[in-house]
């Protein structure tokens, strides 16, 4: 497990705090992120304000299989750690792809058969690696064209369509308990390349492919996010599948306008709203936080600002179209589901038999807290051995902590944190039903 912190930026003491948001409608809001970066500023944001990290190039096939049949998983390792010190989910990204392809892949010249073992050995090999660890995979990325047709790439030239189904089910066989999901681009509104999506999903379900849902990466364009967008989640929905907006981004053309910023706001808040309005509609993941670390300006000159973050990890407009969507009214954190408060923990360091973990009490309400009480279940046989901050007690899996006398009292907006040491015997996965309430 990596170190990590669990400071609350300057920037977001008076703030929403995204996650928290989310989980109070039901949904899961998460951001692609760089493992090279997940640190300082850039790594507290995306611990802080994300419920779910999306690797946005450590687990493609280049990445992770250079050289055939030799690994390097540094940088999938890395996303997947910090998920789970954060208490985060993990969408895999992404299984077969015919972009970011090695060269021994794409050049080999590998006959039909060569390649479908290569193809179900690779997904074997990446999603066993994680099994029990990734929640979604994008088993399948962007297998259409733009007229819904499927893509002349490497996969469908060699295999036929069957190379789809395929993936599939090695995934399944490798990770029986994450969803699978097929991902593609310009398939957000109705339209030729959405049908072509919604043929191939249903040819999928006909088939008994093990199919659990549908990403659409929304890469938008402010004044051309598509108003059939919610009509076209739920029509996946009604298939019996789950929907997510996986990629979402909003650019626009440079230099930046108070307009423009004010329309992307609108835009970031549509289409979260469009997911909430599904009820299969599992999350929404913006492709980067921060302008800094966007794929836009590189790929389309002159245009860019397209995350809720400026290049500084200073929030904009956009960052607060999503709070308000999600239920934000302004005037600090939101209360969690009849709370007035909320709490993290985050594991800050772990050895053969033991870690140490600190817990982050954050006022959610409108009125200074008078005493608080932490409630959770640690389910692989941790046990507390040292507390500090706070009485901690322990009974089987559940653990109680009571605030001290000392820190009882917080202010609205503030937090209090308080450590344990703990023992464990094997793996050390996040704690379960984690609760802050007020009064001890």
């Amino acid at each position: 497990m990596l170190a990590a912190t669990v400071a609350v930026l300057p920037l977001l003491a008076d703030g929403p705090v995204l996650r928290d948001l989310a989980d109070t409608r039901g949904i899961t809001y998460g951001t692609a992120v760089t493992a090279s970066k997940l640190t300082g500023a850039y790594g507290e944001l995306a611990g802080e304000q994300f419920g779910a990290l999306t690797p946005g190039n450590e687990m493609k096939w280049e990445s992770v299989e250079p050289t055939r049949g030799s690994y390097s998983w540094s940088g999938a390792d890395r996303v997947v750690d910090f998920a789970e010190a954060h208490g985060q989910k993990v969408r895999g990204h992404t299984l077969v792809w015919h972009s970011q392809l090695p060269s021994w892949l794409t050049g080999g010249g590998f006959p039909a058969a060569e390649l479908r073992t290569l193809m179900t050995d690779h997904i074997a090999a990446e999603a066993g690696r994680y099994k029990g660890r990734v929640d979604y995979w994008d088993v399948v990325n962007e297998p259409l064209d733009e007229d819904g047709s499927l893509r002349r790439s490497l996969w469908y030239e060699q295999l036929g369509e069957s190379y789809i189904a395929d993936a599939f089910r090695a995934a399944r066989a490798a990770d029986p308990d994450a969803k699978l999901y097929v991902n593609d681009y310009n398939t957000d509104g109705l339209g030729a390349k959405s049908d072509g999506l919604y043929a191939l999903v249903k040819r999928l379900i006909a088939q008994g492919v093990p199919i659990d849902g549908v990403g659409f990466q929304a890469h938008l364009i402010i004044g051309q996010v598509p108003a059939t967008l919610e009509a076209n989640l739920k029509r996946f929905a009604d298939l019996g599948l789950d929907v997510a907006v996986t990629e979402l981004d909003i650019r626009m053309a440079l230099p930046v306008t108070d307009a423009g910023l004010a329309q992307q706001k609108a835009e970031f808040a549509r289409v979260t709203t469009a997911c909430l309005a599904v009820a299969r509609c599992v999350g929404v993941t913006v492709w980067g936080f921060a302008d800094s670390d966007s794929w836009i300006p590189d790929t389309f000159p002159g245009q860019g600002a397209a995350t809720p973050y400026d290049e500084n990890y200073v929030p904009k407009p956009a960052y607060t179209g999503i709070a308000e969507a999600l239920g934000w009214t302004g005037g600090g954190d939101p209360p969690p589901a009849g709370s007035s408060c909320s709490v993290t923990h985050t594991v800050q360091n772990e050895w053969g038999s033991g870690f140490t973990a600190a817990l982050t009490v954050r006022n959610t309400g409108t009125a200074p807290l008078d005493g608080w009480k932490v409630t959770w279940e640690y389910g692989a046989g941790q046990r507390v051995t040292q507390a500090w901050n706070a009485t901690v007690t322990q009974s089987a899996a559940r653990v109680t902590a009571v605030n001290a006398a000392y820190n009882a009292a917080v202010p609205t907006g503030g937090s209090v944190t308080f450590g344990l040491n703990g023992s464990r015997s094997g793996t050390n996965p996040p704690p379960t039903g984690l609760l802050c309430t007020t009064g001890s």
